[in-house]
């Protein structure tokens, strides 16, 4: 796809094309020995900017909240977050590219049989503020039972400590949850489908048009598949536009 200057400029003001991650997302990105940045995030972001014939620059968080939350401060180009519409405000969004699943952990102690008992039973769910599911279940009946926290590492502490009944998360944290606490359970089915897609600050039109374009034509193509496969994830979470 040929890229004019004007484009160019859109998505990168600096000269280098600043790319958010978002480490509370261990799907997507995670560090590698040396601690530098690794997964279906850095690989996206520098096919794009190979693409823009631009420098990436990786700009690190620990939360989707942070990433989103300082969509305004001109502090990154391009983000890799799920599609919300709270978070629609200040970012806009392309097509999604990959689902992943939201489900619920519960302790040995919790002895209901499936996420949907859980929901009727009003088990005091734990999850991360700001985060997709949060987001998702906060409008949901319910949301007076949940327990929010700050990040990953208080809320598994308040499940060991008995301070909720399960947790809220994406399939693969709570899945590794599961395996280091005897008893645990992933509970079935998930309660939301979470879909992620590629996104940037609002006022930008013609760098948002390309982007759009970008991760459409890397799913078709077999560009996100051969990411996802590439880091572990199987090729039919991607998500493939409808063509125009």
């Amino acid at each position: 796809m040929t890229v004019s200057d004007q484009v160019r400029r859109e998505y990168a003001p600096t000269g280098k094309l600043r790319v958010a991650l978002n480490h509370g997302n261990a799907v997507l990105v995670s560090r590698d020995a040396a601690g530098k940045p690794q997964g279906i995030s850095v690989d996206l972001a520098r096919t794009l900017a190979q693409e823009l014939d631009l420098d990436p620059v990786f700009v690190e968080f620990e939360r989707a909240a942070d990433v989103s939350g300082s969509a305004t401060d001109d502090l990154w180009d391009v983000c890799f977050l799920a599609v919300d519409p709270e978070r629609a405000r200040t970012i806009f969004f392309t097509h999604p590219y990959i689902r992943i699943e939201g489900c619920y952990l519960v302790s040995a102690r919790t002895d209901v049989a499936d996420a949907g008992e859980a929901v009727e039973r009003g088990l005091k769910i734990g999850a991360v503020r700001g985060s997709a599911y949060t987001l998702h279940l906060q409008r949901k009946p319910g949301a007076d039972r949940l327990a929010i926290y700050p990040d990953l590492d208080e809320a598994p502490q308040a499940l060991d400590g008995g301070e909720v009944d399960g947790l809220a998360g994406i399939r693969q944290a709570v899945e590794a949850m599961a395996a280091s606490r005897p008893g645990a359970r992933v509970l079935e089915p998930p309660f939301m489908e979470i879909r992620q897609a590629m996104g940037m600050p609002m006022g930008r039109p013609n760098a948002a048009g390309h982007l759009s374009g970008f991760i459409a034509a890397c799913a078709r193509n077999g560009t996100v598949g051969a990411i996802l496969e590439r880091h572990g994830v199987s090729a039919e979470c991607a998500i493939v536009p409808d063509a125009a």
